[in-house]
């Protein structure tokens, strides 16, 4: 497979035919590591870890990523009214945070992670037939939602597995085999929590705890399954581009590699791998800027794979003349709207059309 990927080095380099004969393959990253390959290919060579891009990794003992304990949230009124202040504190200082104690059962978790890397460990023949970029299908298996896209920085050195749960009903058939069972049970609980985490989002920003569900936040889900395989030259290449995630929030399931990294203070921020934790982070929809929609990313590395599942909530790009927009309840003279209303459809075509390109998605609709 890799030998059909074309010669870098030749003054005749063609980048479209070597995106060509990557796709080709069907194989995505994974079947490059599986050939052997020593040196990454030119079109994985991205500029933010390459030398061009932003200033490289902190760590510093200022930075303390925030992680907020769901122990008792229903059951004692002054635990529930500190965990609504957290919530609240983390979303506007860093949009991201970690929850533990949530009430997803560790097992559950462990059996999504290996339920993942099991699809992506199987026979390609078997993961071929996926293998598409039609994306208004409920299942896509691909390397790169963006990889023919001329203003993406570069190919991202990663292979993922796109499910869409809802709103529609979803028929598990549809599922690989591999993970069918388990996608189907996470997906459960994940909708469950992120119900939760909608009331306390609701109620930190001084709504009522129904608000945003009723504005039907919690309507669609799209699991993504993200397989980052060991890399032979990390320094060149990175596994996931900065961006902020075009949807109202979104649940990440980490394994213990690490490889998250969060735009914080114009520095990026290792997201700590922590059992039984899960990652939350706020999406481009959620507020007026009162909370925040980050850049992140996720570096390659030389250990690998390292397996993630992201749980978009959003009710994706259905044909719905619903538009949204700031919420005019927190909206006042000293806090006018940043942002004009648009339908979801259009603000997933614009993200589409844009891919990975380093800028923000919100900025086009900034007023």
């Amino acid at each position: 497979m890799i030998q059909q990927i074309q010669d870098t080095s030749s003054s005749n380099y063609d980048k479209n035919i070597e995106l060509k004969a990557f796709d080709d393959t069907k194989a995505g990253v994974k079947g490059l590591v599986d050939a052997g390959i020593t040196q990454v290919p030119r079109i994985f060579i991205h500029p933010e870890v390459s030398g061009s891009g932003p200033s490289p990794s902190l760590e510093e003992t200022r930075f303390v990523f925030p992680i907020i304990d769901l122990e008792n949230i229903n059951k004692d009124p002054i635990k529930h009214k500190e965990i609504v202040k957290k919530v609240g504190d983390a979303s506007e200082t860093w949009g991201f945070f970690q929850v533990i104690n949530h009430g997803i059962p560790m097992s559950v978790l462990d059996e999504m992670l290996r339920g993942a890397r099991g699809f992506f460990e199987q026979d390609i023949d078997v993961k071929k037939k996926y293998y598409h970029r039609d994306y208004t299908r409920r299942v896509v298996y691909n390397s790169n939602f963006d990889l023919y896209n001329p203003k993406a920085l570069a190919v991202n050195w990663r292979d993922s597995l796109y499910s869409t749960m809802g709103p529609e009903p979803f028929n598990p058939e549809e599922l690989p085999e591999a993970c069918r069972e388990i996608v189907m049970e996470y997906s459960h609980h994940v909708m469950k929590m992120g119900c939760t985490l909608l009331e306390l989002l609701s109620e930190s920003l001084g709504l009522k705890t129904s608000h945003l569900k009723e504005m039907e936040c919690s309507e669609g889900l799209s699991i993504l399954c993200n397989y980052y395989p060991s890399c032979p030259q990390p320094d060149l290449t990175i596994g996931l581009s900065k961006h902020t995630d075009n949807d109202f929030f979104t649940i990440l399931l980490q394994d213990d590699i690490g490889g998250l990294q969060v735009l914080h203070h114009n520095h990026w921020v290792d997201v700590p791998p922590t059992p039984g934790a899960l990652v939350i982070n706020i999406g481009d929809l959620i507020s007026n800027d009162k909370y925040k929609s980050v850049d992140h990313r996720a570096l390659s590395n030389k250990i690998g794979p390292r397996i993630s599942i992201a749980s978009f909530f959003s009710s994706g790009p259905l044909p719905s003349s619903k538009l949204y927009g700031p919420i005019e309840e927190l909206l006042s003279e000293n806090n006018p709207p940043k942002y004009r209303a648009t339908t979801l459809k259009d603000f997933y075509d614009h993200f589409s059309q844009k891919g990975l390109d380093g800028t923000s998605n919100l900025s086009h609709y900034k007023i």
